[in-house]
């Protein structure tokens, strides 16, 4: 029974030691930059820059296969599948567009611009311009699925209508931790507001 006790011990010890390793990495990760301009008790309000982004569409809306797919392509171009093999920090979040026709994308670091970018070794890997923009952001913790995006979209709405603030449906999921973290999970729906 003590070999038992003593193994789980480990076992735990182990998972915690990884756990705060992985968040350790984390620590000064470039973010998507914003400014809050309103904090409500269940959403804010968000003004973020215009930015550059790597992105990959996929032909399609569900979340798992785009979120899986979207990362293999864009996950190797950062990682060294460009023509320079050059590996590229990792930034944060990680978008996908809620449409009928997902697109992931990655934000460029802010040391390259589409000058000094190698050129992507997969031809559906595009260099994307977004705009500034105002949204509305709500927050949930776990692991993201379809189901909990939906949820978390209609909340979104419903929130805001309460509230009269006008909005497009233009929706984005927003996801801050890597595959392997399973502590203190962080994703977010953004809307963008008219």
């Amino acid at each position: 029974m003590k070999i038992i006790y003593i193994t789980v011990g480990i076992v735990v010890l182990l998972f915690v030691i990884f756990q705060i390793w992985a968040m350790s990495t984390r620590i000064g990760i470039e973010s998507y930059p914003f400014t809050l301009e309103k904090k409500f008790e269940e959403f804010e309000i968000r003004n973020y820059k215009a930015t550059l982004f790597t992105s990959v569409k996929m032909n399609t809306n569900d979340y798992e296969e785009a979120s899986s797919k979207g990362f293999r392509a864009l996950g190797g171009y950062i990682f060294g599948a460009n023509e320079n093999n050059e590996k590229i920090a990792m930034t944060s979040p990680v978008a996908i567009s809620l449409d009928d026709t997902m697109e992931m994308m990655f934000m460029v670091p802010k040391d390259y611009n589409r000058g000094n970018l190698p050129k992507p070794n997969q031809s559906d890997i595009e260099f994307k311009d977004e705009p500034a923009r105002r949204v509305a952001a709500i927050t949930f913790g776990g692991w993201a699925d379809s189901v909990k995006i939906e949820k978390h979209k209609l909340k979104l709405i419903s929130l805001l209508d309460e509230v009269g603030i006008s909005h497009t449906n233009k929706f984005f999921f927003l996801g801050y931790n890597p595959p392997f973290d399973m502590i203190g999970r962080k994703n977010e729906v953004i809307i963008e507001l008219n």
